[in-house]
Order: C-alpha cells, then sequence, then structure tokens
C-alpha cells in the first residue's frame, strides 16, 4: 500500500520515553540483532496484574509474528479494513470501534501507521503515532505478542489472514496508557481524540431530534470517525443480547440510507462490532438475513445487502435510537445541529497546551487556572465549544487518586478577580467511570456576547491538560477562518517579549493574518469590560496599515511596530486620561502632543456618525486628523468623542 510523504517535520513528533525508531532499528540492522524492547518487555507487567486476575490468565508467553503458525507474517495484506481486526481478551471495544472507523481515513491511517513491513529492513521494531494533548506522539515496540496456545492473546489476525497491523497497534496503544490492563474498559471520546486530535459530537439518540441519515452522510464525507455504544444491563460487563447486539459495547457507525420498502422509505444505519467474524450481529428488522431485505424493490439492494458473518450489519434506524444511547462524531471542527447539519461552519481556534494547575493539598479546589476569551457577535444556535484534555494519568498513581476530578466552569467576566464560590449554569465535571479517568471532555454552549473565562480546578496534586476554545465565527469572516490555531503556551497571563507574544500565535510561520492578530490583540492587551475589544474589521485595517508588500499577513518586523506603537499608546493614555480608564475629547490634544515620533495620530469613530474631528496641535477645531498615511498609528472611539480603551 501506498503512502504520501508528511508534510510535517519529524522533529516535531514527540519520542515516547525517548526512543528514535530510525536510531534503534538501524542499530538492529548494523549488528544482526531483532530489536527487544525493555521498557515495555515480554512478561506480565505489560499484561497489567488487574488483567491477568480477571481474566485468570496463565501459561501466557510472548512470540514474534513469524514464530505462530499461518504462514509469513504481513504488516498490511490487500489494504486495510475494518474486517481485518478481531477483538481478543481485552474489553477495548471503545479502541478498536474508532480503530474499525480509521481504516475509513486514508488521512488519519497514514499519520498513525506510518510505512512498515515484515520483509523490507525488518528488525522486529514497530512506530505507531498517537495524538496527545495537541501534539503527535511516536510509540515505538517490538513485535514480541501475548499468545495462549499459539492463537494472539488479544486482537488476532483473521483467520489465514496473517496481518498483524492491528495487533502491534494495540500494543503501541497499551504501551501509551501503561499495559493492556489499561486498555479493559474505556472511554470513546478518548480513543477518537487520540487517534486524530479531533472534535467530539455527542449525540444522545434518546433525546435529539436528529436527522440521523443526514448527519452520518455529511460527517462520513468529510472523513469524521462516527461510532455509537449501547447502554449496560444488568451487569457492569458486555452481555450478548437475544437481539444479537451487545450490551455496555461499542461499534462503528459505517453508513446510513433512505431506502425504498413497500410503499414509502424506510431509513437504516450500518454498524460493524468488533468481536469481528463469525460474532454476535442484529437479529432484528434490516438484519442480514431478514424479511425486509426480501420485501424491498430498492434498485441497490445488492450493493447493500451482503450477507456475510464479518460483523457488520443494518438496522432500521427507529430501532437504532431505542437500542443504542450515544454517537460520537469526530471532526477537525465541531459540527453543530442546532438547525441541520452545518459540518461547514467557520471557527477559529485557541488552544493553550502544557497547561499544569496544582491541587489544594487540604483536599479543597484551587481556582488558579483561569483562561479568557470573548464572543463577538451574536448568533443563533451553539457558538462556543470547550475541549479539555486531560495528559494521560501515570501507570503508578494510586488508585484513589485517579478517581479525584477536574472541574472547570465557564463564567461571564465582569472583574478580574472571582468570588471563592462560583455559581454558574455553566459549570462541568470530568468524572472516573468503572475507576478508569475520562480524559476528554467536551461541552457546547450558546453564549451572548462579552467577554468569558475558563476556570480549572482538581483536588489532585497537580494536574497537566489541554484547552482548546472553538469560537464560531459569522458568516462573512467563514472565508478567513475556517479553521486556524492560536498555540498559548505556559500561563495565560505571562506576556513575554512581543517577540514570543508573536511566535505563540504565528503557528510555525513567519507572519500572522487579521484573524490571528484579532486574537492576539484581545488576548494579550486588553483587560476591559466587555465591548472593548477589537473587531475583526479594526484588525483588518490595523493590517492594511501596516503592511508593506500588501499581502494580507504582518511579518515579525512589520508586527513589532505595531507592537510598539500600542504599548506606546497604552503609556500616553494611562498617563493623560483624566477619568479611569476613559479619554475625554478634551484631553485628545495632550495624548497627540504625547506621541512625539510615532506619527500621525488617526482617529475613527465607529457606529453610525462617519468621521470624527478632534482638536491637533497644527489643526483648526472642527479639522479632521488626516488619514491613511502608512506607518501612522489608529485609535479608535465611539460616536459621543469618548476615547475607551479598556485598560490600554
Amino acid at each position: 500500500m501506498a503512502y504520501n510523504q508528511e508534510s510535517s517535520v519529524e522533529t516535531s513528533i514527540i519520542k515516547f520515553k525517548d526512543q528514535d525508531f530510525t536510531t534503534l532499528r538501524d542499530h538492529c540492522l548494523s549488528v544482526g540483532q531483532t530489536f527487544k524492547d525493555e521498557t515495555f518487555p515480554a512478561a506480565d507487567s505489560s499484561i497489567g496484574q488487574k488483567l491477568l486476575q480477571e481474566k485468570r490468565l496463565s501459561n501466557v508467553i510472548w512470540k514474534r509474528p513469524q514464530d505462530l503458525p499461518g504462514g509469513p507474517p504481513h504488516f498490511i495484506l490487500d489494504g486495510i479494513s475494518r474486517f481485518d481486526i478481531q477483538q481478543g481478551g481485552a474489553a477495548d471495544c471503545w479502541f478498536l470501534a474508532a480503530l474499525g472507523s480509521l481504516t475509513q481515513n486514508p488521512q488519519y491511517r497514514q499519520k498513525i501507521l506510518r510505512v512498515q513491513s515484515f520483509s523490507h529492513q525488518y528488525a522486529g521494531i514497530f512506530r505507531f503515532r498517537f495524538w496527545q494533548c495537541g501534539q503527535w506522539v511516536e510509540v515505538v515496540i517490538d513485535d514480541h505478542l501475548p499468545v495462549q496456545g499459539d492463537k494472539c492473546l488479544f486482537v488476532r489476525p483473521r483467520h489465514k489472514n496473517q496481518e498483524f497491523w492491528p495487533c502491534l497497534l494495540e500494543k503501541a496503544y497499551a504501551k501509551l496508557l501503561g499495559s493492556y490492563s489499561d486498555l479493559h474498559y474505556g472511554f470513546l471520546e478518548d480513543a477518537l481524540v487520540d487517534l486524530t486530535g479531533g472534535v467530539i459530537t455527542n449525540i444522545h439518540l434518546h433525546s435529539s431530534p436528529v436527522d440521523l441519515v443526514k448527519a452520518v452522510k455529511t460527517a462520513i464525507k468529510a472523513g469524521s470517525l462516527i461510532t455509537c455504544a449501547t447502554p449496560s444491563e444488568s451487569t457492569d460487563t458486555a452481555q450478548a443480547m437475544e437481539n444479537g447486539l451487545v450490551s455496555l459495547h461499542a461499534y462503528t457507525v459505517t453508513g446510513a440510507e433512505q431506502i425504498q420498502y413497500r410503499r414509502g422509505w424506510e431509513e437504516i444505519i450500518s454498524l460493524w462490532n468488533p468481536w469481528g467474524w463469525g460474532e454476535t450481529e442484529w437479529r432484528g428488522r434490516w438484519s442480514d438475513g431478514s424479511q425486509e431485505w426480501e420485501e424491498t424493490r430498492d434498485p441497490r439492494k445488492s450493493q447493500l445487502h451482503k450477507k456475510q458473518e464479518d460483523g457488520e450489519f443494518w438496522m432500521s434506524c427507529q430501532d437504532f435510537q431505542q437500542k443504542f444511547i450515544s454517537m460520537f462524531i469526530c471532526s477537525q471542527i465541531p459540527i453543530t445541529l442546532d438547525h441541520g447539519n452545518t459540518l461547514h461552519e467557520g471557527w477559529s481556534q485557541i488552544m493553550f497546551r502544557k497547561q499544569v494547575i496544582l491541587g489544594n493539598t487540604t483536599g479543597g479546589l484551587r481556582n488558579d487556572a483561569q483562561f479568557n476569551f470573548s464572543v463577538q457577535e451574536p448568533m443563533e444556535g451553539t457558538n462556543v465549544v470547550i475541549c479539555i484534555t486531560i495528559a494521560i494519568t501515570p501507570p503508578n498513581l494510586k488508585a484513589e487518586d485517579e478517581k479525584l476530578p477536574l472541574n472547570f466552569q465557564v463564567i461571564p467576566r465582569f472583574q478580574e478577580k472571582f468570588p471563592p464560590v462560583f455559581s454558574s449554569p455553566f459549570g462541568n465535571v470530568v468524572q472516573s467511570s468503572n475507576n478508569k479517568f475520562r480524559r476528554n471532555f467536551t461541552v457546547t454552549y450558546h453564549l451572548n456576547p462579552g467577554n468569558y473565562v475558563v476556570v480549572a480546578q482538581t483536588r489532585r496534586k497537580s494536574v497537566e491538560f489541554l484547552l482548546r476554545i472553538f469560537l464560531k465565527t459569522p458568516d462573512n469572516d467563514r472565508h478567513l477562518s475556517h479553521h486556524f490555531n492560536l498555540r498559548m503556551e505556559g500561563s495565560p497571563s505571562e506576556h513575554g517579549s512581543q517577540q514570543s507574544v508573536f511566535n505563540r500565535y504565528a503557528q510555525q510561520r513567519l507572519d500572522i493574518d487579521a484573524t490571528q492578530l484579532h486574537s492576539l490583540l484581545n488576548q494579550e492587551l486588553l483587560t476591559g469590560p466587555p465591548g472593548d475589544m477589537f473587531s475583526l474589521d479594526e484588525c483588518r485595517s490595523l493590517v492594511a496599515l501596516m503592511e508593506l508588500k500588501v499581502d494580507g499577513r504582518l511579518d515579525q518586523e512589520e508586527f513589532a511596530r505595531l507592537w510598539k506603537r500600542l504599548v506606546h499608546c497604552q503609556h500616553v493614555f494611562q498617563k493623560v486620561q483624566t477619568s479611569p480608564g476613559v479619554l475625554l475629547s478634551s484631553d485628545l490634544w495632550k495624548a497627540i502632543e504625547n506621541t512625539g515620533t510615532m506619527g500621525t495620530l488617526e482617529l475613527w469613530c465607529l457606529g453610525s456618525g462617519g468621521g470624527c474631528d478632534a482638536h491637533t496641535p497644527s489643526s483648526k477645531a472642527g479639522t479632521a486628523v488626516p488619514g491613511n498615511q502608512r506607518g501612522a498609528l489608529q485609535i479608535w472611539c465611539p460616536p459621543q468623542s469618548t476615547l475607551t480603551l479598556g485598560g490600554l
């Protein structure tokens, strides 16, 4: 199978446990040995005591694929498919269902699987990549697999297939999380995000009035991953039911259609069970051997209905909504279902990476992690999506520590200091379940225009996490901000030099556009009340004012000149203001006089009223300040001729 070369720089990939694949492989080839991974040894410790005891595993040995019966092994044989996967002894359907959906997306699977082989440059070493808190992490493993009776203990190759990419990928994920025991039960959201770095949309099937066929077809066309889950029954373990479904189990959603049936149409959905070939499938309406397939005269019948014991089946959407509890869509930008399926909405993103907060050793919550954002314009439906990803818990962490929650709230920013007790309708808690700590949490909001703050708290000693804030952009801005990424390292209140500020927003480029400048100025420079933020149109004007190449972007030198002028303006404002936070019209000439050699001071008035008149040392009353001079500084004032800069 051919893979396209990645555009990302190899050095940007984090090496898990500082293991470099190329160095290790080349060393093994030079000395004629196969790789042996001491960091994840072929031993019971890599399986984990919890799984060993629960499954009563004994006589487990580790073998390389070429030492197993069935013929020579292959990494990939005749392409990649969900039907290559067959779940084994670990309850990791949550990961395998996400993996089954991943096989339908070439972009993601190429990034994760890489080009690997059991023949070309084989040295018993393989590598896989996973997304962790904003970065791709490469995990190196050897190809020893735990077996019992010459059969793989966990994910196993299909009968007579000898295709080992699913087995090795599962092992790499187990190493990343700590052991195979850490794969034993988990959350679909975690697997989907770890495989893509995307955003989760959770559709509650019992209550959401969603057009399922349209939602599934739109998401698949966009390359999204889609999974779903059944509720638990009488026990907290997966159990096969009489209708052919499995309780407390994850499935891959593989398609949805409207099909002709009798005198009308029926909506059906296609699912795949990670238990794989010859295992449990749905036995109700539209199942493989059902009467509905005999009665339909739909011309697509032969394409849709393939009666095979491969774990994949159709069922009616009505039955699906009754028997399943949630459907998860994972995509690179949020999907809102407020007014139909609007997958191609415009979104901007603010990313706070490598955030660490400390808990209160007395057991209380601390509110020392605060992250500001603003909603600029009123919009219908969901307009803010908050995503928190918690760093993987160290394997040796005590069980009682794992159960402690991370709490976060979104509250209006009415003042700089917050009361010790929060009362907010937006509060949410990331909690543990089945002794597993959920690492990815997504919440959607409809917020009015204004300034807001995300406040994160913990009772643990410390928590490292990634915070992503997605803001819906208005219709006229979507061509600029369909999906951009603002990375903010360290403390959100730590500005640093103008160079470090620029680098945080430039996305590893050498310049920034008006949208990035918009977020930069509002995050780094303004501290005023709601309504005093730079608008996107104003930032476009600033870019047009300062750029020399006329390409709609500011390079580092152009941004440095702008930053210097803005900081100078801040100092002038603080020096001449006679009313706190406000610069009166009568004081404007003092401000102009204090600009010194910074250039002509231009005044723009926002709102209906047109231009703004002001006194300057060289102009008569009623004469407008000259405009459109490259390199000049622009300041904005409301129509009442009172200049408010919100802390500038």
